[in-house]
């Protein structure tokens, strides 16, 4: 199922499933069974259902989310190291909340730093639900995650043409490629799912990352006068976006 999927449900009690699943990330069919008040027998039919239909996928003894996991992707790094690119998954929950979280910790992101806080409050990676919707894309240098790409989808019908995307790595894998490469993954799904205009939000004071974006075609479009209060300084945000439509 993709993030930006219309959800259609016949039966209300597998729509109360579905949005267990969803809200948990993953979890066992019994805790599933426990928390809604089902019959053995009557969870099992209507996660048949949910799983004939590509709403959810079974992992052992336990059930999440059938996302699509789009084909990861192999780089050369600047340095000559490789990594690959791919949907994040549930399984990198902790990873992903502490490379946003040691970005979000310099004090020249503060999207980032409201992502992190939000995964890490909802211990779940990817979303789709009649509210809100997100897909992550991560970067990993052997078994390292590296940095990623966030894209919060709006449910709003009059904003779904558009998105808010933040990307970031870590420090350590600076300067070798890899936040050109998340970028461009995460400009290529939108346009791939139909979008038309991103945005991304920071601070003036980041000039690296303004520069980042704008290297990549990204314009100003609109600042806001000492919006951000970093420590004891006011600092302007800078509105950035890009037409991919």
């Amino acid at each position: 199922m993709d993030v930006t999927e219309t959800l259609a449900f016949d039966n209300a009690d597998r729509k109360d499933i579905y949005d267990y699943v969803e809200s948990h990330g993953i979890v066992r069919e019994d805790e599933v069974r426990r928390a809604l008040n089902f019959e053995p027998a009557a969870l099992g039919a209507h996660l048949t259902v949910l799983r004939r239909e590509g709403y959810i996928r079974k992992v052992g003894d336990k059930v999440q989310v059938a996302y699509d996991e789009d084909d990861a992707q192999v780089f050369e790094a600047d340095d000559g190291e490789g990594f690959t690119i791919r949907t994040a998954q549930q399984v990198d929950l902790d990873a992903l909340v502490d490379a946003i979280q040691e970005v979000a910790e310099e004090g020249t992101y503060i999207e980032a730093e409201t992502v992190g806080e939000m995964i890490d409050h909802e211990e779940v990676v990817l979303r789709h639900n009649e509210v809100q919707s997100r897909m992550v894309f991560v970067a990993t240098v052997d078994d390292e995650l590296a940095g990623w790409c966030h894209l919060d989808l709006p449910e709003t019908g009059k904003l779904r043409h558009t998105a808010v995307l933040t990307v970031g790595t870590r420090s350590e894998f600076r300067g070798k490629g890899i936040g050109s490469r998340l970028l461009e993954r995460g400009v290529d799904w939108a346009d791939d799912h139909g979008f038309e205009k991103l945005y991304n939000s920071v601070p003036a004071t980041n000039e690296a990352a303004i520069a980042f974006l704008e290297d990549h075609g990204w314009e100003t479009e609109a600042v806001r006068e000492d919006h951000y209060k970093i420590g004891d300084d006011y600092a302007d945000e800078v509105m950035m976006a890009v037409g991919i439509r």
